[in-house]
């Protein structure tokens, strides 16, 4: 790819206005890498709502519109249902546009393969978000780790409990989008919410080289199973082994400005641990992220923990790498493809009864 940085403001298109686009929008807001130059959206309720944050913005019914219009852009934020993905970020690409994808990438190892095709033979840059990765207490605790100051490390922890009962409102068709993922074998639990908890493993401690997975259903209305209790076991090539185990607790309250997840990782060394102690929702209320090491416990208190702030600082990232170039970018399209790899080795086996797969060997089912 001949990528060469913007020497001027990134002029920039918001490609689904949902939900989430609460969540993204914070990259672009006071940010002069980023010139916000036209929202799409087919409902025209939230086009005229998110138009007020951006009066100066084109608003359009479609990327078709969008495209015959003429409006120079540089870039998408690509805020499109999970079953969109594949065809539509194949044809933002073939407008031209760079693309910041929400995770998941897709469902299956052949689409993803289309859409890295589509960039190289436009030249332009796929990426698919993951904003965990900025998230500071994660970010402090993978600087324990790779300081060495918790000694190495010996052992790495994953606790999610989905609660029922708290959060923010999502439109019910935002849902409909998961009921849909869901009739597809993708679970909103270990496919959509699970992207996160695997990227955080390969970009904490690489490659991993076999996964052993035991994922369950619990229906919580008639003909909709959430995909939980689940517990996914890993190895990284390191010899470092990951647990994650998913619990559903559809009754219970977790007061969230957000989604109700109460999440927590926990990586133990020979000298200490590193805990990181919430994220999505308000859950354990005490500091963030600590560090046990030696007989002392270090807390920190201080750290930006709403989890909204990853979102603005990953959107930042790649407004900011489009403008330099500089570091890697996290995640291209060739690491989102490694944690779907990762992912899919889950579920061959689960369905395998729990034995050993690497990721490196997963195909997608033929059709029949």
């Amino acid at each position: 790819m001949s990528f060469e940085p913007f020497d001027r403001s990134v002029r920039c298109a918001i490609v689904g206005l949902g939900r989430i686009y609460d969540l993204n929008v914070r990259a672009y807001l006071d940010n002069p890498d980023a010139e916000v130059v036209a929202l799409v959206d087919p409902d025209p309720d939230r086009r005229a709502q998110r138009q007020s944050d951006w009066p100066n913005a084109s608003t359009f019914a479609s990327v078709e519109e969008l495209a015959a219009a003429g409006v120079e852009v540089d870039a998408v934020e690509a805020l499109l249902p999970i079953p969109l993905h594949v065809d539509g970020v194949i044809d933002l690409l073939d407008h031209g546009w760079h693309v910041n994808l929400q995770k998941p990438m897709c469902n299956t190892l052949a689409d993803a393969q289309r859409m890295v095709d589509a960039a190289e033979a436009n030249d332009r840059v796929l990426r698919v978000m993951e904003n965990y990765l900025f998230y500071e207490p994660l970010v402090r605790l993978r600087d324990a780790v790779t300081s060495g100051a918790i000694g190495d490390v010996v052992g790495y922890h994953l606790k999610m409990v989905a609660s029922g009962r708290g959060g923010w409102d999502v439109p019910m068709g935002s849902y409909e989008w998961q009921f849909a993922q869901m009739q597809r074998g993708r679970g909103i639990l270990v496919f959509d919410d699970g992207w996160h908890k695997l990227s955080t493993a390969l970009w904490l401690f690489g490659s991993v080289r076999e996964v052993r997975a035991w994922i369950g259903e619990t229906e919580v209305v008639p003909g909709v199973a959430i995909d939980a209790p689940t517990t996914i076991s890993w190895e990284h090539d390191s010899g470092v082994r990951g647990v994650w185990d998913v619990t559903l607790a559809p009754d219970l309250y977790l007061r969230s400005d957000y989604y109700t997840n109460d999440e927590r990782w926990e990586v133990t060394g020979r000298r200490g641990y590193a805990r990181v102690n919430r994220c999505t929702g308000r859950g354990v209320q005490q500091p963030s992220l600590e560090v046990y090491v030696d007989g002392e416990m270090r807390a920190s208190h201080a750290l930006d923990d709403d989890w909204a702030s990853s979102f603005r600082d990953s959107g930042r990232h790649w407004l900011r790498w489009l403008r330099t170039g500089a570091g890697p970018l996290q995640w291209g399209a060739d690491d989102a493809m490694q944690v779907l790899r990762f992912a899919l080795a889950a579920y061959e086996s689960s369905a395998a009864g729990g034995l050993g797969v690497d990721p490196a060997s997963v195909r997608d089912p033929v059709a029949r």
